[in-house]
């Protein structure tokens, strides 16, 4: 079981993509730039929050396209594609089609759950079938099968004289089925994406069950062993990984003021951290934030930390894309170097 002391294998980051709705295009080409400086720097995976009906990446399937063709190495990821705004065959089509385009590189984070706010959106969404639409684990086992290429009708074959027509989803993109992700946040959800052959994605946000002290490192911890455990009983994948994507924010090249707007982020943001929030007692992760070395620390004291060998840090939502270049540059020289983590060869030219 990975731990303290094993070196950091995959590092990654969480990007939101944020834009300003007057000029939404320089938004999106900060993104894909922001992708490409992380694969200069040695990153091994970048991944797109989904935000609908908000000021951020809508369309990440799009945005990966996009970003595939930019870069040559880095694996592109979703965290997460909420299913509840998707049908799954269509999905599946994007998927495999981007996945085909960049190479084998795309990793599709999913959740399932009744998409947010869905009173106000529900009649544009789903005009004829709202209320019987199924937003359960069945709309996610159903993407996974039709990426497997499972057939999705008995018909297939030549009709007239250049109709050709497949019983499975085209294209197929070999190995997506096990480079599908789940993100989780409870345990039953951990349990459901090992026992289904996922890997899977633990954030920065967590439900503990009834008995469990509200301590967010240790309830995390708890369903990372609790996810292995179901896999490893399924023997669908091996091995199953898992992904950790907490808030970091390493300060060691960063201006006064860069530092002083960082720790007010921080600020604002820490009081939800103290307590469980909400009717299901929902407890967020603390953002870490100060030298590389610090950060380092507190996360090797991490029992969360402690269970994987793979992270995704996020980036804070709201930042300047000057603030997202430092705080890369120093996660991929000094935060990663002291997890244990080197970057591959011929990736050292800006660091």
């Amino acid at each position: 079981m990975p731990d303290s002391s094993r070196p950091l294998r995959k590092l990654g980051f969480l990007t939101i993509g944020l834009f300003d709705p007057a000029d939404p295009a320089s938004g999106h080409e900060s993104t894909l730039q922001v992708i490409e400086l992380g694969e200069r720097l040695g990153f091994d995976s970048a991944w797109l929050r989904h935000r609908h009906l908000q000021f951020g990446i809508s369309s990440p399937i799009a945005m990966m396209s996009a970003a595939s063709q930019r870069t040559s190495r880095i694996e592109l990821g979703t965290a997460v594609t909420p299913l509840g705004w998707e049908n799954p065959l269509r999905l599946a089509e994007d998927l495999a089609t981007v996945d085909l385009l960049a190479g084998g590189r795309i990793n599709p984070g999913l959740s399932v759950g009744e998409p947010m706010h869905y009173d106000t959106v529900k009649h544009e969404l789903y005009p004829d079938s709202s209320e019987s639409e199924d937003f359960g684990y069945p709309r996610v086992e159903r993407l996974a099968r039709l990426i497997a290429g499972e057939p999705v009708r008995d018909f297939s074959g030549r009709q007239g004289v250049v109709e050709e027509y497949s019983s499975r989803v085209e294209p197929h993109s070999p190995g997506l089925r096990d480079r599908l992700w789940y993100g989780a946040a409870s345990s039953k959800s951990a349990v459901w994406a090992g026992a289904n052959g996922f890997n899977l994605l633990s954030s920065s946000v967590v439900f503990p069950e009834a008995n469990q002290e509200p301590d967010f490192a240790h309830i995390q911890q708890a369903q990372i062993r609790a996810f292995r455990k179901a896999a490893a009983a399924s023997q669908l994948h091996a091995p199953a990984r898992v992904s950790q994507g907490l808030v970091v924010i390493p300060t060691d090249s960063a201006s006064p003021d860069q530092r002083e707007k960082y720790q007010r982020y921080v600020d604002e943001r820490t009081p939800r951290t103290r307590a469980p929030q909400g009717p299901k007692g929902m407890l967020f992760a603390p953002d870490l934030i100060g030298t590389s070395d610090e950060i380092a620390g507190q996360l090797h004291a991490h029992a969360g930390f402690q269970e994987v060998d793979e992270v995704a840090f996020a980036l804070p939502f709201s930042f300047d894309h000057d603030d997202y270049v430092q705080i890369l540059t120093d996660i991929a020289g000094k935060l990663g170097p002291a997890l244990g983590w080197t970057p591959a060869q011929g990736r050292q030219d800006l660091l």
